[in-house]
């Protein structure tokens, strides 16, 4: 079971409260909160539809362009001393720190998915 659905771009979390007998969850990736919930599966995911749209159209209205999720770019905290060995380690291999990290992410989600 995974524990996310997408929609139109927007990854939503899934979450369940046992003591109120709901599912609940938020858009990920953005500052905005966006929350939905549902007492079944269906449910759940019909507002967390509803809840996009409606943060879509609210957007559009007051004319500002929707958070966009995962856009590419990202700030990563490693440490200095594995911040030297990967760099280290990249120039060896005639390329880029990013392209190095960009590879590696790769390589281990082919693992994953494999």
């Amino acid at each position: 079971m995974k524990n996310t659905m997408e929609y139109k771009g927007y990854v939503g979390s899934i979450e369940f409260s046992e003591s109120d007998g709901v599912f609940f969850g938020k858009v990920q990736g953005i500052r905005s909160l966006i929350s939905y919930e549902g007492t079944n599966a269906s449910e759940l995911i019909a507002d967390f539809h509803g809840a996009v749209d409606d943060y879509l159209a609210i957007c559009e209205e007051e004319g500002h362009e929707p958070k966009v999720a995962y856009k590419g770019s990202l700030n990563v905290r490693l440490g200095s001393a594995l911040h030297k060995r990967a760099a280290i380690y990249a120039i060896s291999q005639q390329q880029s720190l990013n392209s190095f990290i960009e590879e590696a992410v790769r390589d281990k989600l082919a693992e994953v998915n494999a």
